[in-house]
């Protein structure tokens, strides 16, 4: 069904009307305001706004402001049903077409789109492009086209999907139709693509900061990655995160493993039956402390606004997969972690993956450069916000606080003595052995495999005997890092130098090298202390509306922030409205909403009034 007797079909004109009363928002954040407008008078436009900041408001408002259907072009068919769910519970004729639907559905979502019913429609790209499609829409007033998740249409970015590239049609089947492009994770060069695929280049571009000021930062050297893991999991006990790992064998050994200490997960990744995977997601949004463990299959447009940690096994692939995929914590913008643990197997693994990769070699360059630029990451001993942020193109002052490197500041020391030891002992053994051989060498430990080639013969072993294995380890991953040498994975991993390595044999450059300590528990937590929290009394009255919420929701089959977010309850919680007039200027109250859930929760906050 495209329509309720309790939803609403009224046009506005005025975006801050719109924005009122449907949204329930009383103004505008950032360039929000900008952008609507901009749209909403039928210019084209590129939107770069982080994760959380509002994207979709952008093009939502101008598609009900102006006359016909805003088109929506989505990837992913749970992304389109989440935003049409909510949408709808706004009181906004919103519908999906997509492979999902059955016959009789797909029908009835035509027949809305051809008289006019529709505020918004969201397709996939390989469906706006079809001719049969197109020809559809000849018959429609079109108030826009926005192009959610534009990073996908190039070959630059992290998620490159060849279907969006047809997208620049758009241009020549619907002259004179307004444009937007929008996307979260775009590094300079991914931007400027998008701009020139799309044919965007007379688009007016907002950009705002890509910082995530809610979400603190750590990622620790790989150490009995279990015990870390749960360890940080201990801090978010019945709270909603995501777990990434890299396989799919991974991530059920680990689902398994965390529900066997207690923590109920549940595995995601496309080797599952779709009905698996559906399901499971559909848990992971309507419950409230549930952790899923995924391949990166799973997440893109996830809207659950209370996700409270991200959490890697795994290397991500680059900077832009890391930053949207953490992204994904904390949208209701409360305070969250994302934490990833890492070692030099990871490296040689995600090399491995794009050397034997189909892709052209000037792609492989590119990833392999990101790769790099994800190590350098993980070994900074500068802000990791500063440096995430400069990868983005965006200049920060670093000490924000609110990361493991400016909580518990990384020590550093003059590694260059190491490093030459290191890259002799590459260089002595031929450049034909792995890291694990090599640190064996300059420890002067006489295994199987160093007698066997008669390596605790060379000048350089046993050179490093001073430094424990454990620094060694972190030596060759920050030489590495660095670019002082790489893998071979045409040699099965063995460690090459690099040009930049002469300097350094020559004593013409210093290499300093981060000194990496246990992080304390605590010391993460600390940036957490700004959490909201609520005096005892409020905090009852929001626990007993949770209850309603989620009453309400599971009776529509819908999440549960669907029906108000969290920030609406607190607010509830808060000011205790008592009429629907009092409760009308809450925050994400709109008129939909108003009208549908406004009598059940005055009625709870009229029962707890005496807490």
């Amino acid at each position: 069904m495209l329509s309720a007797p309790d939803l609403f079909v009224e046009r506005w004109r005025e975006p801050l009307d719109v924005l009122s009363s449907v949204f329930g928002h009383t103004g505008f954040r950032g360039q929000q305001e900008e952008v609507v407008r901009h749209l909403t008078e039928g210019g084209d436009a590129v939107v770069l706004f982080p994760t959380g900041a509002g994207k979709s408001i952008c093009y939502q408002i101008p598609a009900i402001c102006r006359p016909g259907v805003g088109i929506v072009v989505s990837p992913l068919i749970a992304l389109m049903r989440d935003q049409v769910e909510a949408l709808r519970q706004a009181g906004v004729n919103a519908a999906a077409l997509n492979s999902s639907l059955s016959p009789d559905e797909a029908r009835e979502v035509r027949r809305a789109l051809l008289t006019g019913e529709l505020d918004l429609l969201y397709v996939a790209p390989e469906r706006l492009t079809t001719p049969s499609f197109s020809d559809l829409l000849r018959g429609v007033d079109i108030a826009l086209f926005a192009i959610d998740e534009a990073h996908c249409v190039s070959q630059w970015g992290h998620d490159f999907r060849p279907e969006y590239r047809d997208l620049a049609r758009i241009t020549e089947l619907f002259p004179g139709v307004p444009r937007v492009a929008l996307t979260a994770t775009a590094d300079p060069t991914t931007r400027l693509d998008i701009i020139e695929r799309l044919q965007l280049g007379e688009a007016r571009v907002f950009e705002t900061s890509f910082d995530r000021p809610n979400i603190s930062y750590a990622i620790v050297e790989r150490d009995n990655p279990r015990k870390q893991l749960l360890s940080f999991l201990d801090r978010h006990r019945n709270e909603s995160g995501i777990v990434y790992c890299l396989s799919r064998a991974k991530v059920e050994d680990i689902a398994d493993w965390l529900n066997g200490q207690g923590i109920q997960a549940l595995p995601y990744h496309a080797g599952l039956p779709s009905e698996q995977r559906s399901a499971n997601q559909d848990a992971f949004l309507k419950e409230e402390s549930i952790c899923i463990v995924a391949t990166v299959a799973f997440g893109m447009g996830i809207d659950k606004p209370d996700v409270r940690y991200v959490a890697h096994l795994d290397l991500p692939s680059s900077i832009e997969a890391y930053y949207q995929e953490t992204g994904r914590a904390g949208r209701d913008g409360q305070p969250s972690e994302a934490w990833m643990s890492y070692g030099l197997a990871d490296v040689v693994q995600r090399r491995r993956m794009i050397e034997e990769g189909g892709a052209p070699d000037e792609i492989k360059r590119v990833e392999l450069t990101k790769l790099n630029a994800l190590l350098g990451l993980c070994e900074t001993v500068e802000c990791r916000r500063k440096s995430i942020l400069a990868h983005f193109g965006e200049e920060h002052p670093g000490r924000c606080g609110n990361c493991d490197t400016c909580l518990s500041p990384v020590d550093t020391w003059d590694g260059t003595d190491a490093a030459v030891k290191a890259m002799s002992a590459v260089y002595r053994t031929g450049q034909r052995f792995g890291a694990g051989h090599v640190i064996d060498v300059v420890t002067g430990r006489e295994t199987e495999k160093v007698t066997r080639f008669g390596h605790q013969h060379l000048k350089v072993f046993g050179v490093g005997r001073d430094i424990d294995q454990r620094t060694w380890q972190s030596v060759v991953r920050q030489l590495t890092a660095a670019g002082f040498m790489r893998t071979d994975h045409s040699a099965h991993g063995a460690l090459v130098l690099e040009e930049t390595a002469r300097p350094v044999f020559r004593g013409e450059r210093q290499v300093t090298l981060r000194r990496d300590r246990p992080k304390k528990a605590a010391d993460v937590r600390r940036s957490l202390a700004n959490a909201a929290v609520l005096p005892p009394a409020d905090q009852a009255i929001f626990d007993a509306l949770k209850g309603v919420r989620l009453r309400l929701a599971r009776a529509q089959g819908v999440p549960p922030y669907v029906v108000f977010h969290d920030a609406t309850l607190r607010a509830m919680a808060q000011q205790r409205p008592l009429s629907i007039a009092e409760m009308m200027h809450l925050p994400g109250v709109g008129k939909a909403k108003l009208d549908r859930y406004g009598p059940d929760f005055l009625r709870e906050i009229e029962r707890n009034q005496d807490i």
